[in-house]
């Protein structure tokens, strides 16, 4: 059976914690970018034989981590034999102001999977933008092309927004949905 992927980077635990929200929601394998931006031998069999390959990164000075710009560019090996076309890619991705130039990431992560030739699946989850709504809702912020989240500055990855992580773990679940029904696992 195929699988579903997670690769990502975490600087200080706070994506790391978002990926095995979104990977729980998937039933997803974790890939972990390490410090030196360099993903292990098997992360790179476990890339080859995914269906889904849900990327994610911090957002650092408006775009993604240089760790995470060294994997995408080591992903050219797989991007010149087109080994990765037409899987399904997703994206997300953590600063720690509430906009924080979010967008410039989950944009890196489109185009990278663009490049691919893959499929993108966005969040698929309505805002929380009533009076009514609270910092711990699903989807707070009010993504439409991945998941994002925010912690602050001086917040532990343990004190993360139980909504942030909650939006993660069903867009996970999206993402798993959808490769179903278009037969990917």
């Amino acid at each position: 059976m195929a699988e579903i992927a997670v690769v990502f980077h975490s600087g200080y635990g706070h994506t790391q914690r978002l990926a095995q929200a979104v990977a729980e929601g998937a039933g997803a394998r974790l890939i972990a970018i390490d410090a030196a931006g360099d993903v292990p031998a098997a992360g790179w069999e476990t890339l080859a034989g995914a269906s889904a390959i849900i990327f994610g990164s911090p957002t650092y000075m408006a775009g993604p981590s240089w760790q995470f710009k060294k994997f995408a560019e080591a992903s050219s090996k797989p991007w010149f034999s087109q080994a990765w076309k037409n899987k399904l890619f997703a994206g997300f991705t953590n600063s720690s102001s509430i906009q924080g130039d979010k967008q410039v990431t989950l944009d890196y992560l489109f185009h990278l999977a663009m490049q691919h030739g893959g499929l993108w699946v966005g969040p698929g989850m309505m805002p929380a933008n009533s009076k009514a709504a609270t910092r711990n809702d699903v989807n707070w912020i009010g993504s439409f092309s991945g998941a994002m989240a925010q912690s602050p500055s001086d917040a532990s990855a343990a004190e993360m927004f139980a909504g942030d992580l909650q939006t993660c773990k069903q867009f996970g679940q999206r993402v798993a949905e959808i490769a179903a029904r278009i037969g990917r696992i």
